[in-house]
């Protein structure tokens, strides 16, 4: 919460000294105008006034009796008074117009400055949730590790299968790090477009039958029957990528689906755009949990934590990633109890390159 409150006070005071240069900017633009606008004006205003007494001295009437300055013995055919007050008017009313643009760029100033740091404030919340989440998730693997080894080096004897079992323990810790690790990675360059797509033209079925065939051995320890209903529509995009998002979508479905279940992937095709469906019959997702799924290590739903399902909730981000960037968008539809259904879009003949 300390944090938090300094950001904030960071991000405000960021706030109005951008204001404030923003004010400064619109100001000395606004003085220099106005000043130009008035040379203009008076010089005009003197220019008149030459013309006429010009046409005094060559004798050229201009049709209006002239005026007699009784110091200077000059003849004017504007009043020189006259002259003098409507300077200061101009004055006057530029100066009231500064004072309005004044108000002005400090409330429009404030707005833009917030406008400006609104997403310069999303990128640093951005980065400390995931700094924060990442040290939560890294931290479990690395306290058993760490416990598993304080425990054994206790012990006056460690018999061979004993440390044989501990070694192996600590692999799967290892190996969960690993996971971590690549997966943030993938994430990480898939959410900045790092990896450019290689588009190929291929049928659904291809990366269908590789996404099923890499989460069969998960399905059937569960007693899951993998129905396909998908049909040979062809499109262009990543083989490789999308093959990972069904992966992804399919062993999720596995993972939160009760033993002896069904689950269904089907295609329909719709205008220029094929969506591929996965149903399952699985515990389902809460409705505010809905919207937040495909954020960095969501999974708060304490239904679908019952059966203390392996993973650390970056699986849909990394799917969602790569369906916009195939140019597509995923819903979700659920009900608690009843089971979950993922919607994919994709285009189906647009080859444009990501």
């Amino acid at each position: 919460m300390v944090i938090k409150s300094e950001r904030r006070i960071m991000f405000k005071s960021a706030r109005i000294k951008l204001t404030i240069w923003y004010f400064l900017i619109v100001m000395i633009v606004s003085a220099s105008f106005s000043t130009v606008i008035y040379q203009v004006l008076t010089s005009e205003l003197d220019r008149v006034e030459r013309m006429q007494r010009t046409r005094i001295e060559n004798n050229q009437p201009a049709g209006i009796p002239p005026i007699i300055d009784n110091e200077t013995r000059r003849f004017f055919y504007l009043d020189p008074d006259l002259i003098t007050e409507t300077k200061n008017r101009i004055k006057l009313t530029l100066l009231l117009i500064n004072l309005g643009i004044l108000g002005a760029s400090t409330a429009g100033g404030y707005f833009l400055s917030g406008k400006t740091l609104k997403p310069i404030k999303e990128m640093v919340d951005e980065q400390n949730r995931f700094i924060s989440d990442a040290s939560h998730e890294l931290r479990t693997p690395l306290t058993s590790l760490k416990t598993e080894i304080e425990v054994a080096l206790r012990g006056k004897r460690i018999s061979s299968s004993e440390a044989r079992n501990l070694l192996l323990s600590n692999l799967e810790e290892v190996d969960n790090l690993q996971t971590l690790s690549d997966n943030l990675i993938k994430l990480a360059q898939y959410q900045k477009g790092k990896n450019g797509l290689v588009i190929t033209k291929f049928s659904i079925r291809e990366i269908v039958l590789e996404a099923v065939k890499k989460v069969v051995k998960l399905a059937k320890g569960k007693n899951i029957q993998i129905i396909d209903k998908t049909k040979n529509h062809y499109l262009f995009g990543e083989k490789v990528s999308l093959t990972e998002m069904l992966t992804i979508f399919l062993d999720n479905a596995v993972k939160y689906s009760p033993e002896k279940s069904k689950v269904t992937i089907a295609t329909e095709k719709s205008d220029s755009r094929l969506q591929i469906m996965i149903t399952d019959k699985g515990f389902g997702i809460a409705k505010k949990d809905i919207p937040h799924i495909f954020d960095r290590f969501y999974r708060a739903d304490q239904s679908r934590n019952k059966n203390k399902t392996a993973g650390y909730g970056l699986g849909l981000s990394i799917a969602k990633e790569i369906v916009q960037r195939h140019k597509g968008t995923v819903k979700v539809e659920s009900k608690v109890g009843q089971g979950t259904k993922f919607i994919v879009s994709l285009p189906l003949i647009e080859n444009k390159k990501a």
